[in-house]
């Protein structure tokens, strides 16, 4: 049996937004529905939609940064109940059994996760995300929002939030730490109140000046421009930590140059084309380049509490759910026309 749900969707690669439907299945014994109240836009919903990074699944309804209030729950759930405040973020199934998912990193699974939208559950079907007055999730794939945050500003969280929080977590920012956050845009806003409330020391390193006064509001201590050449000079050997959170290439030798004995350049932005850098960068003083995404259930909900406890949301542009306000908000995020994150109010979506 299925439910028909609302939806808004790209019916073809790059094709405008539109209304219409898709089918949810009905409350499973471990299922777990739920009003989608807010739905954050992601820059992946944005490659997916305009089938940039593989063969994508169409008719597609993005969206991976899901919160609303429980609805129903099947028989045999025993972690949610009606009313409850919740979330799903990249994913909604994983194995269960290999290695990964045992160590409760399930974004890593051997099998392969199953992915929130853009793909296919195990058994079969395709899975559809948040973009949706209504969704359906096993409870083990389900995240308790914490009071404290309105659902608009968790929504990001959920993929922003804990991409960020994941390597900081990872590679223990904290008291006596220094962290730089290259890139201040959706991603990077959240990872640098994320670093200051961990009690690390937070630079933000930006192409330009231009949102240096956001920077120093959110806590960094620290600004610098890039694009001038003495930054790279002036904060030779300073980083214990650099999370690059921007989708672009950069001059990666100079980047490691600012990393103290032993530390780290994690990537958590994905350009496309492939990066360059000299093996003496890293060997020279034991660096590492590493690479990160998003987090497993049980630390994303651990970002979640971790994230009301220290007052922290998403600075988020709320959107009605209007096709064309869609589509005029995917402009304006390849144009970095957003301060910080948009999100799609769903529960105005007509039934």
């Amino acid at each position: 049996m299925t439910t028909t749900t609302p939806v808004l969707s790209v019916p073809t690669p790059s094709a405008a937004f539109e209304r219409s439907t898709i089918e949810r299945r009905d409350v499973g014994a471990h299922d777990v529905a739920f009003d989608v109240a807010f739905c954050g836009i992601c820059h992946s919903d944005i490659h997916q939609a305009r089938n940039e990074w593989a063969e994508g699944i169409f008719p597609m309804v993005p969206g991976h940064e899901v919160a609303g209030t429980v609805t129903a729950v099947g028989d045999e759930v025993t972690k949610f109940a009606v009313g409850d405040r919740v979330g799903v973020g990249c994913f909604v199934d994983s194995c269960r059994e290999c290695e990964n998912c045992e160590a409760g990193e399930e974004q890593y699974c051997l099998k392969g996760e199953v992915p929130t939208y853009n793909g296919r559950f195990y058994e079969g079907g395709d899975t559809y995300g948040g973009y949706s007055k209504h969704f359906v999730v096993h409870e083990d794939y389900t995240l308790r929002i914490p009071e404290g945050i309105s659902l608009e500003e968790a929504a990001p969280l959920l993929c922003a939030g804990i991409t960020t929080y994941s390597p900081l977590h990872h590679w223990g920012a904290g008291p006596g730490k220094k962290v730089a956050i290259v890139g201040m845009g959706g991603l990077g806003h959240l990872g640098v109140k994320i670093a200051v409330a961990m009690g690390a020391e937070v630079t933000v390193l930006s192409q330009s000046l231009k949102k240096e006064e956001d920077g120093r509001r959110l806590g960094a201590q620290h600004y610098h421009a890039t694009e001038d050449k003495q930054t790279f000079k002036d904060l030779r050997g300073t980083f214990d930590l650099i999370v690059n959170t921007v989708a672009a290439n950069l001059p990666v030798d100079k980047y490691l140059s600012l990393l103290r004995l032993d530390g780290a350049m994690v990537n958590v932005g994905i350009p496309s084309d492939a990066d360059s850098f000299h093996a003496f960068s890293l060997a020279g003083m034991r660096r590492s380049l590493a690479g990160s995404k998003i987090g497993g259930i049980r630390e994303t909900q651990e970002m979640l509490d971790f994230c009301a406890e220290h007052g922290i949301g998403a600075e988020v542009e709320v959107l009605a759910p209007e096709p064309a306000v869609i589509d005029e908000a995917y402009e304006r995020v390849v144009a970095s026309d957003v301060r910080y994150r948009f999100v799609i109010d769903m529960a105005a979506l007509e039934d």
